[in-house]
């Protein structure tokens, strides 16, 4: 039976006689099991058998564990990784009779990495899925990672603003861990007081010189000495590239949003009361505005894409694209930089 990670609790009062654990996300793994195994020991499995399919592993080892009576307690948790989940011909067969002869005193758990739909289809999976408990901890993406955002916050306790939450979300989406601990500090550091992005840039930017705000106003207002400056700085005093991409993504939307509704004839003063556009920023939105086409601001949103999906797909920070991105709020700048593609 298929279970998801945040409906496993509810599944723990009666234990089944085993849990397939497999997914690509360490963070859902780990928990998930520490989940599980606090849920075992509560009803007396104290025993806990680790074993691990490695080369020349003796799946007779296993039958061994399954068949032995504990020294130590009357009821043991087993379990077995399968590094490849691939157990084999061999494998396969063992698993499959063992699992027809259940162990009332012995809770089977199998772990490994995410099983492709042929492995969710082979015999022993489909046996041991019969038997027991399958979640799949791969990691949430979309409106299910939010889902996932909005329950840490709550289990928490914290007092995220929306703008904190977008920015959390645009942060981290892809790396529960490192979510998960920047919540952990939140925790520690907010106090239970309401937190806005402002708040939240502070906390993780490390007492830096500057700020990736006073970067974005910089930009806003073409300084590309003072912007190239404070960037170099940030980087030096090991500020989150992440952060700084989400300070230019946040300004590059708010000119798309309100350069689209120019152009199709809405009054500018309107808009900044719209977005909620504080008074000392609006002479730094309307020079950007000025400078900068439709067009323009579409293609530094492309640039920023890119940026993104080179770090949270292959954990690349790209400094010198993050410089180029700033260089383009220039407008003459930008004309020379039409043809810029990421390597």
């Amino acid at each position: 039976m298929r279970v998801y990670p945040d409906q496993l609790a509810r599944q723990l009062t009666v234990l089944k006689p085993c849990y397939l654990l497999f997914g690509d996300d360490p963070w859902l793994l780990d928990t998930t099991k520490s989940q599980l195994l606090a849920a075992a020991r509560a009803q007396g499995f104290a025993e806990r058998v680790q074993l691990e399919q490695e080369t020349n592993f003796n799946w007779q080892d296993l039958s061994n564990e399954w068949h032995a009576m504990s020294l130590f307690a009357s009821r043991r948790i087993i379990e077995l990784q399968l590094p490849q989940a691939k157990p084999g011909s061999d494998g396969s067969a063992m698993l499959q009779a063992l699992l027809e002869q259940p162990n009332p005193d012995t809770v089977f758990l199998l772990t490994g990495p995410k099983l492709a739909q042929e492995q969710q289809h082979s015999k022993w999976f489909k046996l041991l899925d019969s038997k027991g408990i399958f979640v799949p901890c791969t990691t949430p993406e979309g409106p299910q990672f939010l889902r996932w955002l909005d329950s840490q916050i709550q289990h928490y306790q914290l007092q995220l603003q929306p703008d904190a939450k977008a920015m959390l979300a645009s942060l981290y989406e892809g790396n529960l861990l490192a979510a998960d601990q920047a919540l952990q500090l939140l925790q520690l550091l907010a106090n239970q007081r309401p937190v806005n992005a402002a708040e939240l840039a502070h906390y993780f930017e490390d007492q830096s010189r500057f700020s990736v705000f006073q970067l974005s106003d910089a930009l806003l207002a073409n300084q590309q000495d003072k912007a190239q400056h404070m960037l170099v700085q940030l980087k030096a005093e090991d500020t989150a590239l992440p952060i700084v991409h989400w300070a230019l993504q946040k300004e590059l939307t708010q000119l798309w949003q309100l350069q689209s509704a120019l152009n199709v004839g809405h009054n500018l003063n309107q808009l900044f009361g719209q977005y909620r556009i504080w008074d000392k920023r609006k002479p730094l939105y309307q020079q950007a505005l000025k400078r900068l086409s439709l067009e323009a601001i579409e293609r530094m949103l492309s640039v920023s894409s890119q940026l993104e999906l080179a770090l949270k797909q292959q954990g690349r920070e790209d400094w010198i694209g993050i410089s180029h991105l700033c260089l383009m709020f220039d407008a003459e700048a930008h004309r020379q930089l039409q043809q810029f593609e990421l390597n």
